[in-house]
């Protein structure tokens, strides 16, 4: 199997996705069961109460549900304010949420709350810049949000970006309207395994088959994500084991004993470190228990990773070295844990 391939279909009755690059599994969406707020949908809520000596305050959603919210400058509680959820809740814990609400589609972006008419930084060909924005001005006239054309533009064909540029603008202003009111009120769901899937990958292809899963392998390649060990490139493996705390990422170099072998195997965990992370749902804290290598290559080390987790999707930051010469991360929780959202007994 060549090429990327974006493979719809489902597990059980829970939409799902698989992206295939080269016969090797590259990222996997699934829908989580029941009726909880995905990550993007929008809602009126209701501010409760506020949370002193923190700043932020608890707001109420649909359904009774709940939500946390770092900035409460000027709220009371009773009021409505709009707010888009940002990623799912720990267990107890409240869904969190920004007041920064934006529509966001596979070409356009629409802020209501930011003005201005913006190009992704990645298209560098300035007729192609100048060619969008012409369709910004033109899709955008009189209108008080904001505007981001994002880089899959590039190579696509001007009427669907204009198109999908006014279903943004329209959906945005619809939802808007819709602000004021005294009850917490779903208003936009944010998008499932399929949607999301559409908008944010770069497929050559796309295979929506009944038997579409089983005919890519992807209960195979799947599997192996449901173990903590995964292979390296070259020699070594890695253990990826979540707890409630942290996730531990544990580095060996197997059956490599040169000199070099500790660096290597680190090297290797950076490269491979992204997917594994991505598949699993994994976020929240992450401690790296590296293998053995000189504090003179730490930079190299560091250099490789900052390098390799730019390129990836969700945010990360480089929380630096332990005394005891772990390294931690700090990830988004984007996604739930996928050992909790699998069917029983799919393997």
């Amino acid at each position: 199997m060549k090429g990327r391939t974006a493979v719809l279909g489902h597990l059980e009755d829970q939409a799902a996705a698989a992206l295939i690059e080269d016969g090797k599994l590259v990222d996997f969406l699934i829908d989580a069961p029941g009726d909880d707020l995905r990550p993007g949908a929008i809602c009126r809520a209701i501010c409760e109460r506020p949370v002193k000596g923190q700043g932020g305050i608890f707001l109420r959603l649909p359904n009774d549900g709940k939500a946390y919210m770092k900035q409460a400058k000027g709220l009371a509680p009773g009021q409505a304010l709009l707010v888009q959820t940002t990623g799912y809740g720990e267990d107890g814990k409240a869904t969190p949420v920004t007041p920064k609400v934006l529509f966001k589609s596979k070409y356009a972006i629409v802020t209501p709350n930011a003005p201005g008419l913006n190009i992704s930084r990645a298209i560098k060909d300035d007729d192609l810049r100048d060619e969008l924005m012409v369709i910004a001005h033109e899709e955008m006239d009189d209108s008080d949000a904001g505007l981001i054309l994002r880089s899959a533009c590039v190579g696509s064909d001007r009427e669907e970006i204009a198109e999908d540029v006014a279903a943004m603008r329209a959906m945005s202003d619809q939802v808007m309207a819709d602000a004021e009111g005294s009850e917490a009120e779903l208003l936009i769901d944010g998008p499932d395994a399929h949607h999301l899937a559409w908008r944010e990958w770069d497929a050559d292809s796309v295979d929506t088959d009944e038997d579409a899963f089983e005919n890519n392998q992807v209960y195979d390649l799947l599997e192996a994500f449901t173990f903590a060990r995964a292979p390296l490139t070259g020699s070594g493996h890695i253990y990826v084991e979540p707890t409630r705390a942290l996730v531990a990422v544990d580095v060996n170099t197997g059956g490599d004993m040169s000199l070099a072998a500790g660096l290597k195997a680190n090297l290797a965990m950076i490269k491979e470190l992204p997917r594994q992370l991505r598949i699993r749902g994994l976020g929240g804290q992450v401690t790296l228990d590296l293998a053995p290598m000189p504090k003179k290559d730490r930079k190299m080390f560091e250099h490789s990773l900052r390098a390799t987790l730019r390129k990836d999707t969700i945010d990360t930051v480089l929380a630096g070295w332990t005394p005891l010469g772990c390294y931690e991360l700090q990830r988004k929780r984007e996604r739930l844990p996928l050992r909790d959202l699998l069917p029983k007994g799919i393997f």
